[in-house]
């Protein structure tokens, strides 16, 4: 007999979370600015608290800690760490875990956490609500992160961070500007909602909606309106076929600011190491899907053979251009492979010298002892 199967038992903390904020938003913020209304800074403080928490997941969770496209400095790493927190999505040793086992088995039921093939509401909140298998906590894939001290400190004081970040800090500012209510609705509540779901979205609609101009491997989508509300990270074909890239708009004109506070930082000497895919590499992903459409759309044609041969023609120099490159790729190698080891001749050599020099040096002060001795012991001559 099969199995029954059985609905996974409901996590009340997160059900009970996302529900009452986003009715506190829905509700209690709405009818305080009409009886009471709101200040520009309290608006402005919703703005810039947002900001940095969306920048701290896009930059920090996702490209920093998830996916290794660059290197932070601490100071920038416990600034990503704080306001992380204050996002209320989990600690980044968890995040991060997680959608690692995104990437790896994406789109596979069983074994991605948010799967877009589960449907909108399970890929955008539903994984979240109920203890399904695929989302079970597994740090075997995030070595890495468990030897980060910043990354553990969050981990291990999740709750305390939180609860200063997301009550103090406004609590605070409140205070200060004489509204208290007000800018926890504005910068705590609504701040929170909304970051929660420009986030869901890349998880659920950037699954669904959108171009696939690199690879249909995956259900992955370029999304511009997505992009502009959740800092770049719209591009999210492209990320899933080019994940250790540090952006994820590779175009001047693609809306992504997450890159561009990389770039930032790093002439600021607060991160370095930014990782990029070779411009050939991308031009192959396009250009292998523009094959593969076309001879689709060729099958509907009622010049078939006319086109076909053209199409081979253009498959015949594609491929003829990507073996050069591979071959200037194992030439690239080898050049860099002799010099390494021209470098590594020449410090076995100068290990060697020092060796001589330490030897000689030794044989130096033997030869001062003997003389020594020689005047406190002459050899006889019959000796």
């Amino acid at each position: 007999m099969n199995a029954v199967s059985k609905t996974p038992p409901r996590l009340w903390v997160t059900t009970l979370l996302f529900s009452s904020t986003a009715l506190a938003a829905l509700i209690l913020v709405p009818l305080y600015g009409i009886f009471h209304g709101y200040h520009w800074y309290q608006w402005l403080a919703f703005a810039v608290y947002g900001a940095l928490c969306g920048f701290s997941i896009t930059a920090g969770y996702h490209r920093l800690w998830s996916h290794r496209t660059y290197e932070a400095h601490w100071s920038l790493r416990l600034i990503f760490a704080l306001f992380g927190a204050a996002t209320l999505q989990n600690s980044i040793l968890i995040w991060a875990s997680g959608h690692r086992r995104h990437h790896r088995h994406v789109d596979d039921n069983d074994r991605d956490p948010y799967s877009a093939k589960r449907g909108f509401w399970f890929s955008h909140i539903g994984w979240m609500l109920r203890d399904y298998p695929s989302g079970k906590v597994d740090f075997s894939n995030a070595k890495d992160l468990q030897r980060d001290k910043i990354v553990m400190w969050q981990h291990n004081h999740y709750i305390p961070i939180t609860l200063a970040m997301n009550l103090g800090l406004p609590l605070l500012a409140g205070w200060l500007t004489g509204d208290i209510i007000g800018m926890l609705l504005l910068a705590g509540v609504l701040r929170i909602v909304v970051n929660h779901h420009t986030t869901f979205f890349i998880n659920s609609l950037a699954h669904m909606w959108g171009r696939r101009p690199y690879t249909d491997e995956n259900t992955a989508r370029d999304n511009d309106l997505l992009a502009f509300f959740t800092f770049g990270e719209g591009y999210h074909n492209y990320h899933h076929i080019f994940q250790t890239d540090y952006r994820n708009g590779i175009r001047w004109y693609q809306w992504d600011p997450t890159k561009w506070l990389i770039k930032t930082a790093s002439w600021l000497g607060l991160a370095r190491n930014l990782k990029t895919v070779p411009t050939i590499r991308i031009q192959r992903a396009i250009l292998t899907m523009q094959f593969k459409r076309a001879e689709q759309k060729l099958q509907q044609s009622s010049h078939k053979e006319r086109w076909r041969r053209v199409l081979e023609k253009e498959a015949q120099d594609f491929a003829a251009a990507l073996a050069e490159w591979k071959e200037l790729q194992s030439r690239r190698y080898e050049n860099a492979r002799e010099r390494l080891l021209a470098k590594w001749e020449s410090a076995a050599i100068r290990t060697r010298v020092k060796e001589l020099e330490y030897s000689l040096n030794m044989q130096r002060k033997r030869l001062q002892i003997m003389m020594e001795q020689f005047h406190l012991c002459p050899v006889s001559a019959t000796q």
